[in-house]
């Protein structure tokens, strides 16, 4: 068994903007790229243009109508669809680490990354039945489980120009949904967002305090009260550009007007 420390330096971890998020999938494609491609070990697929394909994903996106709760005296908003990206949480009180039998899962005490190593990893599952969240997942052809490592292979690799020292799915998301930061400190842009967002935990029932929060989805038929006659929707798209046409519409009418008669 391995024993969690009682503290970390840091806790690195991600902020995720369910209110932003589209769905596109890019962080599951960037992660699953990354993680076979470059200095990680494979991830493998099963059969992957079958007709009963698997493979293992270390981040994955659910999708789900939701029904918001009326609220300050107004009916419940329209039913939307939330996009839940799902990977390891990096929880505090990890039970994928301390029930691993033979040491492999461990959780760093520099930066609180909670990692496999594969080498005494005997692919028993019981970091798998234990995680709450349905994070690991048990490669069929290494025989070892897998589990979003934050890109440790990026966050600290100097040889990167330093935007992109951060998670693929991180730097990938075209929505800028994903957030990446040490949320162990107050001062940090990931801690400043989760306070003004009123950012949560996932489960928090479970105990595992876990160091990724998400921000709630906003109500999408809603507008923040004003003065009856204040809101006009089309006001940004029928406000004019110029005053003057520009590029060929410009040419065309100047040429227009050299035209006789064309004067006006």
């Amino acid at each position: 068994m391995t024993d969690l420390p009682t503290r970390t330096s840091r806790k690195m971890g991600l902020v995720i903007d369910l209110d932003t998020c589209v769905g596109c999938h890019a962080c599951v494609i960037s992660c699953k790229g990354w993680n076979t491609e470059n200095d990680s070990a494979a991830l493998s697929d099963q059969a992957p243009y079958g007709a009963d394909p698997s493979g293992t994903f270390l981040n994955r996106v659910h999708s789900y109508e939701a029904q918001p709760e009326a609220c300050s005296g107004q009916p419940a908003a329209a039913a939307q669809l939330v996009h839940f990206p799902k990977s390891c949480l990096h929880c505090e009180d990890a039970p994928c680490v301390t029930v691993c039998p033979t040491g492999a899962s461990y959780k760093r005490v520099e930066d609180g990354i909670v990692l496999v190593n594969e080498d005494n990893c005997i692919g028993c599952g019981l970091c798998a039945w234990s995680c709450p969240y349905g994070a690991r997942e048990l490669d069929l052809a290494a025989g070892v489980m897998k589990k979003c490592t934050l890109c440790v292979d990026r966050i600290y690799n100097d040889t990167l120009p330093e935007e992109d020292r951060v998670p693929a799915c991180v730097r990938t998301c075209p929505a800028g949904a994903r957030h990446f930061g040490d949320l162990g400190d107050p001062a940090s842009e990931v801690s400043k967002l989760v306070d003004a967002r009123g950012g949560f935990d996932l489960m928090p029932e479970q105990g595992t305090k876990p160091v990724n929060k998400y921000l709630p989805p906003r109500p999408k038929d809603r507008l923040a009260a004003q003065p009856t006659g204040e809101i006009d929707l089309l006001a940004p798209l029928l406000a004019p550009v110029t005053d003057e046409p520009g590029g060929f519409l410009g040419w065309l009418d100047r040429a227009l007007d050299k035209l006789p008669g064309g004067q006006h």
